[in-house]
């Protein structure tokens, strides 16, 4: 049984998750209305990464026989100054979602819970990775923002898409 103070938070990370879904497709359209179909599919396809992260933590409260509760969301932010912000929020998100899940895993490890522990690892891991990524993201766009195709160029060769992790968490549903 997951410990109590951590399924509490993990419910609320399930409106972060969310909500960063919603908001990854608000900044995939804006790039699709730029035609920008490379950044647009990049952000179409991280719109599903946090889904998908959302989808694992359902699936873990009910494997933990924990109560689910989904908050409530907030509107995505729809407009944007230039090609930068978008991406510059997105890194804000990343880094913001870090901080969210070294919290959960200390929460797991304070209440002793040792599977909780072993479940966020994987997270842990998975936002290196997200933060590096648009950290990257953000010096191309920053240094080509008025280059879309030099923009598009770049993601075209280097975001090879996520391949299938054999050690990611079940997603509920699937």
């Amino acid at each position: 049984m997951a410990a109590p103070a951590f399924v509490a938070r993990l419910n609320h990370q399930l409106g972060y998750e969310f909500g960063a879904h919603q908001q990854y497709v608000a900044i995939a359209a804006y790039y699709d209305a730029l035609t920008m179909p490379q950044m647009a599919a990049l952000f179409y396809n991280q719109a599903v990464e946090e889904r998908d992260h959302a989808m694992m933590m359902i699936q873990y409260l009910l494997d933990a026989d924990a109560e689910i509760a989904i908050p409530a969301l907030e509107a995505p932010e729809m407009t944007f100054a230039d090609v930068i912000a978008p991406v510059k929020l997105a890194l804000d998100q990343e880094k913001r979602v870090t901080e969210q899940i070294n919290e959960l895993t200390r929460i797991a490890r304070d209440e002793n819970d040792f599977a909780s522990d072993q479940f966020m690892q994987w997270f842990v891991k998975e936002q290196v990775e997200e933060v590096s990524k648009m950290s990257d993201l953000l010096a191309v766009v920053t240094r080509s923002a008025s280059d879309y195709e030099r923009i598009e160029d770049w993601v075209a060769r280097e975001d090879k898409g996520e391949g299938s992790d054999p050690t990611a968490p079940r997603k509920a549903g699937a």
